[in-house]
């Protein structure tokens, strides 16, 4: 009597969803239908797992990468501060159009220098050409005669420091005072360019952006 409640049971429950099921077999072709089924839902989640995938990793790596962008920035940004600071407390006596490479300037690039090696935007500092003493001076920039341009290879990047010491900030629509700029640019390499080809292979990516800030004040001197 057992035996045929628990046939009937199982023909019931397989005719609800439509299979065929001898009672005689008992659950022998029910499991091999459940095996069929679990098989397939493996199968289908393994292609969804390989499709979403790439764009998984290409979400992680930008927002990593994005996010270490956000960061350089900020310490270029401080680095520019730091220098704009320490220039506009030195003495203007040796800013002339005919100096090439003031002394009042050296600590301010080292300013700069100090503060990007400091937050390892920087990793190589103070080896090989990657010194304050290496760095190559350029005057008369675009924002005029008072500015010089220097520039330190082999960082292993070449920084970039422009300071402009005939900055004439305008108040009320006349200049008051004399100030300074100081620029500094230092490249960022995106790690993104290369895994955007796992979506588009093939497509243009900028691998490299120059980032450059700008910090003023106002000479005290």
């Amino acid at each position: 009597m057992t035996r045929i409640l628990h046939r009937r049971a199982v023909h019931r429950a397989t005719n609800r969803v439509g299979l065929k099921v001898d009672p005689s077999r008992g659950f022998s072709r029910a499991a091999a239908v459940g095996r069929t089924l679990r098989n397939d839902t493996r199968g289908a989640a393994l292609l969804e797992f390989a499709i979403s995938l790439p764009l998984l990793v290409v979400f992680v790596v930008g927002i990593f990468d994005f996010s270490g962008a956000f960061n350089q920035k900020q310490k270029i940004a401080q680095a520019a501060q730091e220098g704009a600071i320490i220039a506009g407390a030195q003495t203007m006596s040796d800013i002339q159009s005919t100096n090439g490479n003031p002394d009042s300037l050296q600590p301010v690039l080292t300013a700069v220098f100090n503060s990007l090696a400091g937050t390892n935007v920087l990793p190589q500092p103070n080896q090989g050409s990657c010194t304050v003493a290496s760095a190559a001076v350029s005057q008369a920039g675009p924002l005029g005669p008072l500015e010089w341009i220097y520039k330190i290879r082999g960082c292993p990047d070449v920084l970039t420091v422009e300071i402009n010491r005939g900055w004439l900030p305008a108040v009320g629509g006349a200049a008051q005072t004399v100030g300074t700029t100081v620029t500094v640019s230092y490249p960022y390499h995106w790690r993104f360019n290369s895994v955007i080809q796992l979506l588009f292979p093939g497509a243009p990516y900028a691998a490299t952006t120059f980032i450059s800030e700008t910090a003023k004040v106002h000479n005290q001197q």
